[in-house]
């Protein structure tokens, strides 16, 4: 079994199933992480059809406990993460700044800003014990455009913590990193801007590959 440990946090679906997948099919151990436990199984089949390993996590990440158990069993049974994808969030409907839904806004505080804070506190010493261990969070920079309230405003607050992050570990490490993706044909994406013609989209394979590249 490889020694490379990726965690992908967000891998039943889009963006964090095609990464998760592509690095399986280039010789890393996944960690993959998400509610969706049938989008789980089909990412694991498909790695093991080429060779492949993964471990499967049916977990939110915004339960504190269960990502204190996921953190843990990593530390017991590697020691160590050498890279970890955060594709993980909750994506608001649309909605007039007046009329946003307070369980939609509260939903997404607790994805996207203070999951992403816990996840950093825990998963940062997993990361200094690896060779080169390397973070990457996504951004989506929708903030401040109209009806996108609660959405742009929380990936904001989580990229300026990602950034503070990055700036602090420039000496100490671990590496952090922030990526922009193409727009892809997702089901996030369906839901923002439903009836765009979809094949001028990048795939979500073809932009994993792209991204992964760049690391």
């Amino acid at each position: 079994m490889t020694d490379r440990i990726a965690l992908v946090t967000g891998a039943s679906r889009g963006l964090g199933f095609a990464l998760a997948e592509t690095l399986g099919r280039q010789g890393w151990h996944v960690v993959a992480v998400a509610r969706t436990v049938g989008g789980l199984e089909e990412l694991d089949d498909r790695i093991q059809a080429t060779g492949g390993h993964a471990t499967l996590a049916p977990m939110d990440v915004t339960v504190v406990d269960a990502m204190r158990q996921l953190g843990r069993s990593i530390y017991d049974r590697w020691g160590k993460v050498d890279l970890w994808l955060h594709p993980a969030i909750h994506a608001a409907p649309l909605s007039p700044a007046g009329h946003i839904d307070a369980k939609d806004l509260a939903k997404s505080v607790a994805t996207n800003v203070t999951a992403t804070a816990t996840l950093i506190q825990m998963i940062e010493p997993l990361l200094r014990a690896a060779p080169r261990g390397t973070a990457v969070v996504y951004d989506d920079p929708r903030a401040g455009q109209p009806f996108f309230g609660a959405y742009g405003a929380t990936k904001a607050a989580q990229i300026a913590l990602v950034n503070s992050w990055r700036t602090e570990s420039v000496n100490v490490g671990p590496r952090v990193v922030v990526q922009t993706p193409a727009p892809m044909p997702t089901a996030t994406r369906a839901r923002f801007f439903p009836g765009e013609d979809r094949s001028r989209l990048a795939s979500p394979q073809a932009e994993a590959a792209r991204l992964l590249a760049l690391l």
